[in-house]
């Protein structure tokens, strides 16, 4: 089969039959060749003849109560002719619907029977209308009993019953109950701590240098602005002591404008 190479095809196109080597096939050649076997293998996938009686109905969208007997039948001995040819020993129970569809076809050649005027003739289909319609109820659910979660339908859920008087029950920790476990072991460390005590080398005259260099190139510095407060009470006492040793050798003056105003230390006066 040849196309217009030109002619765009989309893959989705609902009129071609499938796609050879990426082309759309949309006629099957007249030299196709189908083997056996494959029919064969569609065949298996039927779970009986009830199962392909009904694939045939309903793929035709034939009515189930007034199955066109002659056209089912022509189609379903189709099939059963090809499994006859491979699988013999599954032919056995699609012949015997086989005959039974020949059977009801036969049946509705003949004439009806005489029957009163109250009555109604039996169709000789009845039979097998309640078999299809009681199979598919019966295939319907067990589609739905399929479509269940495993658990429950398959598997059961291990259940152990354990008594709880074996069980050691385990202490509930809340996060005060971690925090109030910290501050006792803090609390436990203040206690247990050890006070030492050591030996600081401080020298008065290290520290009338460090003073000095403080003031240098300064017009006056106030009397706090010396002390270091962060080294502790002995540098303090230290410092202290320098200053006034410095006063003392007259190498800087402490000068207070009035009661209670700030007190301010500069470099003594030299006169050249």
């Amino acid at each position: 089969m040849t196309r217009d190479p030109g002619a765009a095809v989309s893959d989705t196109d609902p009129a071609a039959l499938a796609r050879l080597y990426g082309e759309p096939l949309f006629a099957l050649p007249h030299d196709l060749y189908i083997p056996p076997e494959a029919l064969a293998i569609y065949l298996d996938a039927f779970e009986g003849p009830l199962d392909l009686l009904l694939y045939l109905i309903r793929r035709q969208n034939f009515n189930i109560l007034d199955i066109p007997m002659a056209e089912v039948t022509r189609q379903y001995l189709a099939y059963v002719d090809q499994l006859r040819e491979h699988h013999l020993e599954l032919a056995a129970e699609y012949l015997l619907m086989a005959a039974m569809l020949i059977e009801i076809k036969s049946r509705m050649l003949l004439p009806p029977r005489q029957v009163t005027a109250d009555q109604e003739a039996a169709d000789p289909r009845a039979e097998l209308v309640r078999r299809l319609l009681e199979y598919e109820r019966i295939k319907l659910g067990a589609a739905r009993i399929d479509q269940l979660p495993l658990l429950g339908r398959d598997l059961l859920a291990a259940v152990v019953h354990i008594e709880q008087a074996l069980e050691v029950p385990l202490p509930e920790v809340r996060p005060i109950d971690l925090r109030n476990a910290w501050a006792d072991v803090l609390q436990r460390a203040k206690l247990t701590q050890r006070h030492h005590i050591g030996r600081e080398a401080l020298s008065v005259r290290e520290h009338m240098t460090l003073v000095l260099r403080a003031l240098q190139g300064r017009r006056f510095v106030e009397f706090h602005e010396l002390f270091d407060t962060t080294r502790g009470t002995p540098v303090l006492v230290v410092t202290f002591i320098a200053l006034l040793e410095l006063a003392r050798e007259r190498l800087l003056e402490i000068t207070q404008a009035e009661a209670f105003a700030p007190i301010y230390v500069r470099l003594a006066h030299t006169p050249s």
